[in-house]
């Protein structure tokens, strides 16, 4: 798979011959029409099995080889090339494709009312061969130990389908909230937590499908970390011996002392000794009611996982990811209206629509742009690419992570689906 970051002058036909692949083929992988404008700086994907690069000045084989991973004399043994000879700038070389790494991939479905859309169905039917997880957000823990169900139509028989299993999801939340004071009465009664465990696995062999129980308690009280990790222990006995997996969310910490209610009873170390695997929430840096800035820049994401290395093994990571961005009016004001949500795709329509030239921060791997809209308001966008979406994969293999997770199916982002077969081999449970 090709990354081709528009320039002025580009034409889809025209980046069609370049590559040599037919431009319908580069319309349907990145889901555009024939009468989609190309916006400058907008990142494609290019279906192709490995990669081309056009020589720069300074270039060699050697040190193309290093960034690509590659060998030189395959190279130019590929490419016909003298390895004794020096480059011409503008050379086109083919990178033939890495080897592909197993990694288990999640995304959480949330559904809202009394059913499942067909929208949502539809999305998921879409991504879910390239899934380990398809995790159901969320039952709700409730004080007497009983579980606010969701609606499941269609899902199951979806992950069943593709190969996915189901991840049952079990949170603190209670009126749209995570609740401090619910959390506290689940982890204070060794009662109550008796009845919650029995009747998540009910509802897990109810729905069937389900290979992992996955708790996401947040907003915890400080003084209930250790109440917290107990009761992991307990339902991690419970489960294991029911023939279920248990997981839980985490937020994004960079030591163990990093204070503040959403991350102190958060242990790392436990976690990772008790749970067989664990999410990293690493996102939300920019998020609607803050300043504009990347959800997830890459920097503060690595330094979050290089401190949960110091505390779990690689093999019981799952990084988070965002599968959207957000759009803030300027001048960003605190307190005042919150930034729109919008998918990769949508942010390129936003772009097209307003003439708006997209922008990369390499030092953020994150694209952005400025707009005026039609009531003269200025707006601010960051959102996720192609190029944003392969340095976190990147990053995971670098650090060799058990896989991703990602909040949340609704926002459509083609090429991250199509990245995600392009350097994964894809782990399933239910086959």
């Amino acid at each position: 798979m090709q990354i081709h970051v528009v320039k002025r002058g580009d034409s889809v036909w025209g980046i069609s011959q370049a590559y040599g692949v037919n431009y319908k083929t580069i319309l349907q992988a990145n889901q555009l029409s024939e009468n989609d404008q190309l916006v400058i700086g907008q990142a494609l994907v290019i279906p192709i099995v490995g990669s081309y690069y056009w020589v720069r000045q300074g270039d060699t084989l050697y040190s193309i080889a290093q960034r690509f991973g590659t060998n030189p004399n395959t190279l130019a043994q590929i490419n016909g090339i003298n390895i004794n000879q020096p480059l011409t700038v503008g050379t086109r070389l083919y990178i033939p494709p890495r080897p592909k790494t197993n990694a288990e991939v999640n995304i959480y479905i949330e559904p809202m009312g009394d059913t499942v859309s067909q929208e949502l169905l539809t999305q998921a039917r879409e991504v879910a061969p390239n899934l380990t997880y398809l995790a159901l957000f969320s039952y709700e823990a409730r004080r007497d130990g009983s579980l606010d169900p969701i609606p499941t139509n269609g899902i199951p028989e979806i992950a069943r389908e593709s190969g996915a299993s189901l991840m049952l999801v079990v949170t603190n939340l209670e009126e749209g909230q995570f609740s401090d004071d619910l959390a506290r009465a689940v982890l204070q009664s060794s009662a109550v937590q008796e009845v919650l465990l029995e009747n998540i696995v009910d509802e897990a062999r109810r729905i069937g499908g389900v290979t992992d129980i996955h708790f996401d308690f947040e907003f915890l009280p400080p003084d209930q970390r250790e109440a917290y990790n107990n009761f992991l222990r307990k339902a991690a006995n419970y489960l294991h011996n029911e023939g279920f997996m248990i997981s839980s969310a985490l937020a994004p910490k960079t030591s163990s002392e990093q204070s503040g209610q959403w991350y102190e009873a958060h242990d790392y170390k436990a976690h990772g000794e008790i749970v067989d695997f664990v999410v990293l929430m690493t996102y939300e840096w920019g998020y609607s009611g803050g300043p504009p800035m990347p959800v997830s820049p890459i920097g503060p994401v690595e330094d979050v996982l290089r401190y949960a290395l110091t505390e779990m093994p690689a093999n019981k990571i799952m990084m988070g990811q965002n599968l959207y961005g957000y759009d803030w009016k300027l001048p960003f004001v605190e307190g005042g209206e919150y930034a729109r949500a919008v998918s990769p795709q949508r942010a390129i329509e936003i772009a097209r629509e307003n003439n708006a030239v997209i922008e990369y921060d390499y030092e953020a791997q994150a694209p952005n742009f400025n707009y005026v809209a039609d009531d003269g308001t200025a707006h601010k966008v960051w959102f996720e690419d192609a190029r944003s979406i392969q340095a976190k994969f990147n990053l995971m293999k670098r650090l060799s992570l058990r896989g991703i997770s990602y909040w949340k199916l609704g926002f459509p982002f083609p090429q991250n689906w199509l990245l995600i077969s392009d350097n994964f081999n894809v782990v399933k449970h239910n086959k």
